[in-house]
């Protein structure tokens, strides 16, 4: 009987496809979907299908229900001409070339990762999804073209889909700024901006991948966040405890300034001007769609953030 019940089981478990499964995003979302569902990983290394996106159509099975994209490329500043071209060759042909494998599949819904780098902001408090998508970096700019890609695919092929953007991801080892931030209180050397009064919006990538196993099906488009939007101070006073460290510094307002003039001159410091003025402002992005429409309910990042950290 328990052999009959797993065929049985196995049998009625949907198949999902996850780019980009062996990164950050895609390992800690298939790892959440295998309990109930059959997740076939794709990324360039360590998964059930090896392709890279930018230069190849992978062959993909003609039985997958679900398509989660997260495959891309983030979190790092371009520094030349090559560096930039890449985030349209990863995020945007990546897109067309998942595309393309896609044609004569019978998928029930695609799902895509998006970021809330869309909107082209630094500054502002509880952005919702009708702003207007300005974002002028590489990472922006590629990824507002792979919505409009997908949107349109989607409309022709009459395919729900759902995207989301997505703030700064919290779980275990984060990429970002989150992770550079964990470093730089580990090793001692962060100190606050403004006495940490800023807020940021977040997420746990946990409640993502719950989401997204709620939602399968939904279409749209909807920003994610924990609807607290920590301070800096709050991140900070809950990452010095869990690491054993004392408070972190507080630069006064002219001496932030200053740093910030030697970091635009010396490129090899971890800080400079631009970084400075966005841990001196607020940015936050509106969740009520999602919490209407799809009955999002996150938890607090400070709640929950547990530090799993390996330098």
């Amino acid at each position: 009987m328990g052999i009959l019940f797993l065929i049985l089981r196995n049998l009625n478990m949907a198949k999902i496809l996850i780019t980009g499964s062996s990164g950050f995003f895609g390992r800690n979302i298939s790892e959440f979907l295998q309990k109930h569902h059959s997740v076939i990983g794709l990324s360039r290394t360590n998964s059930d299908i090896k392709s890279d996106l930018k230069s190849e159509c992978p062959k993909l099975d003609n039985d997958i229900d679900y398509v989660i994209h997260a495959a891309g490329k983030a979190h790092i500043v371009p520094k030349t001409e090559e560096q930039k071209l890449e985030f349209f060759d990863i995020n945007v042909t990546g897109t067309k070339n998942l595309l393309k494998a896609l044609e004569g599949k019978k998928i029930k819904s695609f799902i895509f990762i998006s970021t809330v780098a869309v909107y082209g902001l630094e500054t502002g408090t509880n952005i919702k999804e009708n702003y207007p998508l300005n974002g002028d970096t590489p990472y922006a700019m590629s990824k507002i073209e792979a919505e409009e890609i997908t949107r349109k695919w989607s409309k022709k092929k009459k395919i729900p889909l759902l995207i989301l953007r997505l703030p700064l991801i919290v779980g275990d080892n984060p990429p970002g700024n989150l992770g550079a931030m964990i470093k730089a209180i580990k090793k001692g050397y962060y100190f606050s901006v403004n006495k940490g009064r800023a807020r940021r919006s977040m997420v746990m990538v946990a409640d993502i991948a719950k989401f997204i196993g709620d939602n399968f099906e939904k279409s749209g488009i909807y920003n994610l966040t924990d609807d607290y939007d920590p301070t800096f101070h709050e991140l900070e006073a809950v990452i010095t405890k869990q690491l054993g460290k004392k408070n972190v510094l507080n630069l006064p307002s002219w001496g932030i300034k200053y740093l910030g003039l030697i970091g635009d001159k010396l490129t090899i410091l971890p800080i400079n001007s631009n970084k400075i003025k966005k841990m001196s402002n607020d940015l936050t992005f509106d969740c009520s769609r999602a919490k209407k429409e799809l009955n999002w309910t996150p938890s607090k990042v400070v709640d929950k953030l547990m530090l799993n950290y390996n330098d």
